[in-house]
């Protein structure tokens, strides 16, 4: 289970159908809140997030998985356009990869198959 976290409705529907294309099941949150308390609930397998949304940021919320000792296993894929390459705010906040937008489905497809336990 995969817990996505965007605040643009458009490409949270994309992520979520992409995912669930693949296989995957999905529950999508619109803020960083939201998707903590999702994780919390849900206990996913793996969390992707944008960085730029309300009520808690996508590093925030990177930051928050890491620091409760339930959830810091959890890989943490954070997804931006506000990001450049070489950027090392998501690193530092904890992230497991990051993935720059615009991105295609099958990128995020290919790195969530690589940090997902087989």
């Amino acid at each position: 289970m995969i817990v996505v976290a965007e605040d643009h409705d458009d490409i949270r529907y994309v992520l979520k159908r992409s995912l669930e294309r693949a296989g995957h099941h999905v529950v999508a949150a619109a803020d960083g809140a939201a998707a903590l308390a999702a994780i919390r609930e849900h206990r996913p397998d793996l969390v992707v997030t944008d960085v730029d949304m309300p009520k808690m940021t996508g590093l925030d919320l990177c930051r928050a998985i890491r620091a409760d000792d339930e959830l810091r296993h959890i890989p943490v894929v954070v997804a931006s356009g506000s990001l450049i390459p070489g950027d090392g705010r998501a690193e530092d906040a904890g992230a497991s990869a990051t993935l720059l937008k615009p991105f295609v489905p099958a990128q995020l497809l290919a790195l969530v198959s690589a940090l997902l336990p087989s």
